[in-house]
């Protein structure tokens, strides 16, 4: 671990365990992913403690303050410690309504089912 030396983007985000591998980290970066400072970010580009990464993973969009610079991986416990996450939190989730399961073997649906069913589904 070296502190406040520059690190790339790319092993960094891998150290702080936002990337499975690195080399899905360099993809991120490749797919315009990963954002520095608001710029996007190649994989080499080096980051400094105070710098703002905004990373999409997973499908969600991650707001993140470098604090540490970290070149190998660590555990969980010391990578929560190298960064600030300011990613707002998730809206809740709406529950839906639970679509009923025919019985196997019991033919198509009539009309009124149909109607019923597509209800149910918002069509």
């Amino acid at each position: 671990m070296s502190d406040e030396a520059p690190v790339r983007v790319d092993a960094w985000l891998w150290a702080v365990r936002q990337f499975k591998t690195r080399s899905a980290a360099t993809a991120a970066c490749r797919a315009g992913h990963v954002r520095v400072n608001g710029e996007r970010a190649k994989a080499a580009q080096p980051v400094r403690p105070g710098d703002e990464l905004r990373v999409r993973v997973g499908g969600a969009d991650r707001r993140l303050i470098v604090r540490r610079t970290l070149v190998k991986r660590v555990s969980a416990a010391v990578a929560a410690t190298a960064l600030d996450d300011l990613t707002p939190p998730p809206p809740p989730k709406t529950e839906q309504a639970a679509v009923p399961i025919r019985d196997r073997g019991t033919g198509r649906p009539t009309k009124r089912e149909r109607r019923d069913l597509d209800r149910l589904r918002g069509r």
